[in-house]
């Protein structure tokens, strides 16, 4: 008998937990491009900035680049690039922007491009959703909304997938 009262909670969390890694806002077309996936991890209290995640799909026939971002929950958001050289992890801001070629994607996930939201003042909870414009050389300003997910969420088609991208 304790054990059935205990089952219950448990299924409940655990089915509460499925759901919440597997959801995320629905894509958003704007001309040529689609943005899917777009996500931040949740902050720790007195954390300054938080890495931010999205799928770009440019269908079109054109080039086009991601060149700026922003939103109202940061003090400035930046286009990042993270790479790793032996053991030593490099990131750096692309001035110049992020291609988004012809007839293809680029994704911006944990350990590679990402957005980076910093001077945030309020820390990002998990379950909340952080607004942010999208900026393009091509297609110009595309609002987007990024779900918050946990610290160590990882892309949506990457949920229990094992993986150390505990960086932004």
């Amino acid at each position: 008998m304790k054990s059935r009262i205990l089952a219950a909670p448990m299924l409940g969390a655990l089915f509460l937990g499925l759901l919440a890694a597997s959801a995320s806002a629905d894509p958003v077309t704007h001309g040529d491009l689609r943005l899917s996936d777009g996500y931040v991890r949740a902050m720790p209290p007195n954390a300054p900035v938080a890495g931010g995640y999205v799928t770009i799909a440019n269908k079109g026939s054109q080039d086009d680049r991601l060149v700026a971002a922003r939103s109202p929950r940061a003090g400035a958001v930046q286009i990042h690039e993270m790479t790793m050289n032996g053991d030593v992890m490099k990131m750096r801001e692309l001035p110049d922007g992020l291609p988004v070629p012809a007839g293809g994607s680029v994704e911006l996930k944990p350990g590679g491009y990402h957005l980076m939201f910093m001077q945030v003042a309020e820390p990002f909870a998990e379950g909340e959703t952080v607004e942010a414009t999208l900026v393009f050389e091509k297609a110009g300003e595309i609002a987007l909304p990024f779900a918050v997910r946990a610290m160590n969420a990882a892309p949506a088609g990457h949920q229990g997938h094992a993986s150390d991208h505990s960086g932004h």
